[in-house]
């Protein structure tokens, strides 16, 4: 079922004494790495030292920061399947988490995704309300002639996505039922003052109240197969679907979380800078205000003094939760980079179940964000939950098309999906350059 609330999904509080063992294989490799990674570079260094650049010290290096980021990619996906494996546990719950009713309903769908017979039971197991979609709503008929998915065929398609989709893993989800979805903030605004114990009291200020509408757009895909496999085929068309859906859906929703225009699409997490919001018209900014921006200190590069500065600048109140994310070409710079007593800002996990980290934050891969470069935003520090929430217009819509493409059966499947900046508060930009932090 589609989480409504991010909660952490990594530490070792979440990982049960009977852990994978493939995390505990993962951790040891991934230790083991960085030994060797730190030992070579202290060869390096040495040989720099001396002017003398060694390729096969290089290339060995090389080597062994691809291991690095392989390994550690495998590791963390290894602990966040792990987690939603424990969260989907259920007590006292049936292995298939569905009624009578839906698993009814899910045997008579699945004749109509096959022979596109069965129609009016799939009407009436509609009508009957005892069915359900994903978030616990009622399904109602397509009026294109689609008809909602069942709700385990939902929750499937949605964890797949969860897994491949970066954003996904770290920021808020919640479903909803309207048209869109806004939210009122509190400007604050309240005004008081002192008075003697018989003076008149005037009306003070109150607060203020500023509405946020957040950008949706609908996602689809629509794979084929011909109508003989379907027919004969002893494949699970639950499996098939999802596996074609979740591409489409997981690479799509990347690339709108991190840069979307919001334009019949989610607004990217990166949209939110002073620059881009003071374009807006009044109306359409943020009531919080944009993101605040930590310069790197460098016009072209990162900078050990300006990650610290990333770190302190978010205020301690705002830093419970937080990390930092960035891609994997910024995290081999990082690796490499130390402090002023010669200590690696980047160390490993020290127990099974933990993420790495970097001045004592978790650090995560998030594939989509900018490579580093003069202006470019290519590190996150902050909670994305609190920082950015994700909007699931709820059910999947099935629409079979045997007509279009004749000998194949099209499957046009839809979502609706929003996006966008829920606080800025909870996050800080690291921009490269030198440009003045916004407030």
């Amino acid at each position: 079922m589609t989480k409504h609330f991010a909660t952490p999904r990594r530490g070792i509080v979440a990982v049960r004494a009977d852990a994978s063992g493939d995390i505990k294989a993962l951790f040891a490799e991934l230790n083991k790495d960085w030994e060797s990674f730190k030992a070579s570079m202290a060869e390096k260094d040495k040989e720099l030292a001396k002017r003398f650049d060694d390729v096969v010290t290089t290339e060995k290096l090389e080597r062994i920061e691809a291991s690095i980021s392989e390994t550690n990619a495998k590791y963390e996906a290894e602990i966040d399947k792990l987690n939603a494996r424990l969260a989907a546990i259920s007590v006292n719950a049936p292995d298939d988490g569905l009624s009578d009713a839906e698993r009814e309903y899910k045997a008579t769908f699945e004749e109509w995704f096959r022979t596109g017979e069965g129609e009016s039971k799939v009407k009436a197991a509609l009508k009957s309300g005892q069915i359900r979609a994903a978030g616990e709503y009622s399904v109602g008929e397509d009026d294109r002639g689609g008809y909602t998915a069942p709700i385990e065929w939902d929750r499937t398609i949605t964890d797949q996505r969860v897994e491949i989709s970066p954003m996904r893993r770290f920021a808020s989800v919640q479903s909803v039922t309207g048209q869109g979805f806004k939210r009122l903030y509190n400007l604050h605004g309240t005004a008081s003052a002192w008075v003697g114990e018989t003076d008149a009291r005037t009306q003070t200020a109150g607060s203020v109240l500023a509405e946020y509408a957040f950008s949706f757009g609908e996602i689809y895909a629509m794979p084929a197969a011909t109508q003989r496999i379907l027919e004969d085929s002893e494949i699970s068309i639950e499996q098939w679907l999802a596996s074609e859906v979740n591409i489409e859906f997981a690479r799509q929703e990347g690339l709108a979380f991190i840069n979307g225009d919001g334009v019949d699409k989610p607004k990217g997490i990166l949209k939110y800078d002073a620059t881009t919001e003071g374009a807006l018209p009044p109306a359409q900014r943020h009531p919080l205000g944009p993101i605040a921006e930590v310069p790197t200190g460098d016009a072209n590069a990162l900078t050990a003094d300006g990650l610290i500065d990333l770190v302190y600048d978010l205020p301690e109140d705002r830093s419970q939760g937080a990390a930092m994310f960035a891609n994997r070409k910024t995290h081999a710079t990082i690796r490499k980079m130390k402090d002023g007593q010669d200590n690696y800002l980047w160390q490993p996990p020290f127990q099974a179940g933990q993420p790495a980290m970097v001045l004592g934050y978790p650090i995560h891969e998030l594939s989509g964000l900018p490579d580093i470069a003069a202006g470019a935003i290519p590190v996150l520090f902050g909670n994305m939950a609190e920082t950015y929430r994700i909007f699931d217009r709820v059910g999947m819509s099935v629409l079979r098309d045997p007509y279009t493409n004749k000998p194949y059966v099209l499957f046009y499947t839809r979502k609706r999906v929003g996006g966008g900046l829920w606080n800025p508060e909870w996050m800080r930009y690291h921009r490269v350059g030198v440009a003045t932090p916004s407030t």
